[in-house]
């Protein structure tokens, strides 16, 4: 069965260019030059995928969009939009578009996007039916708009940026628009996180090495610069990157070559920089721990990524998506929040943001029952009432944690507030509940629960390493081991 594309255009140079382009790579079309036109032939055919304009004289792109996806779900719709209509990207994602083309765009782009679309058409894996194929950056807020726009802006640029966020913002997902969305978008995008690679290694995992540089070092390899060559380098926490290794990365900046560890070769450096932290550099550079003149290098353009809490009218779009995307992994159908569950999630401060609203949506996906899901099949954090929630902003603990390292016999009320919300005020009722009920010997059992919670805590945040879990509880490893074997920990 042959595959047509079909272009909606009111601009008869568009249509023509999209034309002449396609019938260059054999792909069979369809023009239109209203949306309204489409709409009367998809009466009679269904084409493979469709590329649209946003602003169009009667029905417009967007309106389009959702008339196809209410019939079509599983049809492609590529959504063309110029530079100043970026923040209806927004609304072209939630309708389910396969994917946005900013204009003025490259024409060996738009095909290649073409021809993707129809990949997927044929093998019946369209954006309408696959989660994972959704857009990896959804949104309505205005300042997520904001950065559709600066992604748009910066599309025809190959200018450094600075990412910053909180930790779970999506910086890489970002970096990963920046560079789809780039001249550069059919060369490697490669990210490195600077904090996870050991001090000793970050080197060699950056600039590559000659055989025989260092103990080990059996032969020649690659760094991430030369991986990256044509495309973009995106490089993460920047903000940890040890002094000796940002005067390297200054050089390859300013320079635009570097050498292999142990090499005597340069190498030159046709690479795109996209730097991100969830740091406040400034201030970095202020106690001497981050070089001046590389934040300037690398400060050339900022993208500031706002916290989920500032943009909770993202959360219902984002829980359909990861709830439907969490249910594809599984081969199960994809729950959904009632409207009380839904108000209690969005008024949650979610401090671990966007990565820990998608880990709610795993664990809601696994453990709660039924196809609908109450406020009482949420986690007890989630539960907690507005004001006692608004009080907390820093505490974020794994929902698997959570399902099986609460003492079974603390009142729900009093687990989330250790958990999660205004807790000196809950624990106050808590022993003045017990005290009126003539207990004795509360001091001690509190104590005992609140460092069991500490403890199972700390060592579900580091993956169960106590030498870490200790350190950040403020701990030496013998206190932490003793206290585990006191409390009676060992087995759980």
């Amino acid at each position: 069965m042959t595959q047509t594309v079909w272009i909606i255009d009111d601009d008869k140079a568009i249509r023509w260019v999209l034309e002449k382009s396609l019938s260059r790579s054999n792909i069979a079309y369809q023009s239109f030059a209203s949306a309204d036109d489409a709409l009367n032939a998809l009466y009679d055919t269904i084409p493979s995928v469709i590329i649209s304009d946003v602003r169009m004289p009667g029905t417009d792109g967007l309106k389009f969009l959702g008339k196809v996806k209410a019939e079509h779900p599983a049809l492609p719709v590529i959504i063309m939009t110029a530079h100043s209509d970026l923040d209806s990207a927004v609304s072209a994602f939630q309708g389910g578009a396969f994917e946005y083309l900013p204009k003025p765009f490259d024409v060996d782009q738009a095909v290649a996007l073409i021809e993707r679309a129809l990949a997927e058409s044929r093998s019946g894996d369209a954006v309408g039916e696959s989660p994972e194929a959704m857009p990896a950056l959804l949104g309505q807020a205005p300042a997520m708009q904001d950065v559709f726009r600066a992604i748009g802006r910066l599309s025809q640029s190959s200018v450094t940026v600075l990412i910053t966020g909180e930790s779970g913002t999506g910086k890489e997902r970002v970096a990963e628009a920046l560079h789809r969305h780039s001249v550069r978008a059919s060369k490697p995008f490669i990210a490195l996180n600077t904090a996870a690679i050991p001090k000793d290694l970050l080197e060699s995992e950056l600039f590559g090495h000659e055989k025989g540089a260092f103990t080990g070092a059996v032969g020649s390899r690659r760094g991430r610069f030369e991986e990256a060559e044509g495309g973009t380098l995106f490089l993460d926490e920047i903000g940890d990157m040890p002094t000796e290794l940002q005067t390297r990365l200054l050089r390859v900046l300013s320079d635009g070559h570097f050498y292999r560890v142990g090499g005597h070769t340069p190498i030159k450096a046709n690479v795109r920089v996209i730097a991100a932290t969830h740091q406040h550099l400034e201030e970095r550079v202020k106690q001497g721990q981050f070089r001046e003149d590389l934040f300037h290098r690398l400060n050339v353009i900022r993208l500031r990524l706002p916290p989920l809490r500032e943009r909770s009218e993202d959360i219902p779009l984002l829980v359909r998506h990861f709830l439907s995307r969490s249910a594809a992994n599984l081969g199960v159908e994809p729950k959904r929040l009632s409207d009380s569950a839904m108000a209690f999630v969005r008024q949650y401060a979610f401090p671990g943001n966007v990565r820990q609203l998608e880990n709610l949506c795993q664990w809601i996906t696994v453990m709660a029952p039924g196809q609908t899901v109450e406020s009482a099949d949420l986690p007890p954090e989630f539960r907690l009432p507005p004001d006692a929630v608004a009080a907390s902003h820093s505490h974020s603990h794994s929902h698997e944690a959570d399902a099986s390292t609460q003492p079974a016999s603390v009142p729900a009320h009093a687990v989330a507030a250790l958990a999660d919300g205004d807790w000196l005020q809950l624990l106050a009722r808590e022993v003045s509940q017990r005290l009126a009920a003539g207990e004795t010997g509360i001091i001690d059992d509190l104590t005992a629960r609140f460092e069991s919670t500490c403890i199972k805590s700390g060592l579900a945040h580091t993956g169960g390493r106590k030498v870490e879990a200790a350190q950040l509880l403020g701990w030496g490893r013998n206190t932490l081991t003793r206290k585990i074997q006191e409390l009676g920990l060992e087995h759980e």
